[in-house]
């Protein structure tokens, strides 16, 4: 598929499909994408469970998400999770086993960007801790809950391409804190969590993929002020510049999800397991300085994501 799905809207990919009989667990369904992914795959009969910190905020903006769900005969209903406190985290995983049954697909789809600096509940900095620690705990406590054919689909982000993860310093206590390489850390994390979570369960016909879902105005930018955002935008049409690109442009909401639900129904399993997406497409490597299409070498590099899992382990004092 070429860069023409860029455009393409989460119906737009689901068109003709018949989701009746599978489960689905979505994080982050208080808001923006989350709610759209949730909307579009209990429209098409899925039954949808949405995780959120913020329960009354979620019921509030998952009002059309329950119209969809009681015309396309699917369902859909809602658990807490913070996943900056690993208590809650392990609480929501805890039900989830008790409740026993399974999970077709997980969309990990949760986060935050470039906050402040702060740290998590168990004092992990806020974006790494978030991001990529509370999944990892959550994904890997319920991972028995995807059978066979079961998909994980984690949300990173073109933003991987600041900075790779920094195992020696994962929390900002040696380097000054910078939001933006944060967010890259984090989301370089996500990348290679899939990677390596797709070599651990692939074998059992499990696969994993990581999605960028594009720019798109929602809540995640909640912590920039209008000047850092054009800044932003410049930085972005300036590495599209170099690379023969044309401008950035914002995606819909519906644009945005389009590569979650792509990945997680739609797309050859094979094709990708342990692989990042954008645009509903596998996405080439790319090393190119700057925030462009593609990914870089890095965050699919086997032996660092292995490196990862270990550190994640031993930060989190859990192994899997």
């Amino acid at each position: 598929m070429t860069n023409s799905g860029a455009t393409l809207t989460t119906d737009d990919v689901l068109a003709g499909r018949d989701l009746r009989g599978k489960r689905v667990l979505i994080t982050g369904t208080s808001a923006g994408l989350g709610v759209e992914t949730a909307r579009a795959l209990v429209a098409h009969g899925a039954e949808v469970v949405g995780a959120a910190r913020d329960l009354d905020k979620a019921e509030r903006a998952t009002q059309a998400v329950r119209a969809a769900a009681t015309a396309g005969g699917g369902g859909f209903s809602l658990v807490a999770l913070d996943l900056a406190s690993l208590a809650s985290v392990r609480a929501c995983a805890d039900s989830l086993l008790a409740d026993a049954r399974s999970f077709d697909i997980i969309i990990a789809n949760a986060g935050v960007m470039a906050p402040p600096f702060g740290r998590t509940a168990e004092g992990f900095e806020t974006q790494f801790g978030t991001n990529h620690l509370g999944h990892f705990v959550l994904i890997n406590r319920i991972a028995g809950l995807l059978g066979p054919g079961g998909r994980l689909v984690n949300l990173a982000s073109a933003g991987h391409r600041f900075a790779d993860v920094d195992l020696d310093d994962p929390n900002f206590e040696r380097d000054a804190y910078d939001p933006w390489v944060g967010y890259g850390r984090s989301k370089t994390a996500n990348v290679l969590f899939v990677v390596e979570f797709d070599r651990r369960h692939r074998a059992r016909g499990v696969r994993a993929a990581a999605v960028h879902p594009g720019g798109i105005r929602t809540e995640l930018l909640r912590h920039m002020t209008p000047a850092e955002e054009e800044a932003l935008i410049s930085s972005i049409n300036a590495a599209h510049a170099a690379a023969g690109m044309p401008p950035f442009v914002f995606k819909s909401i519906p644009q945005g999800a389009a590569t979650s639900v792509w990945a997680a129904v739609v797309a050859e399993a094979e094709a990708i397991g342990g692989r990042y997406c954008e645009d509903c497409h596998v996405a080439e490597i790319q090393d190119g300085e700057g925030i462009r299409a593609g990914v870089r070498p890095y965050a699919l590099d086997p032996d660092r994501a292995r490196a990862l899992w270990a550190k994640s382990e031993e930060l989190v004092g859990e192994r899997f």
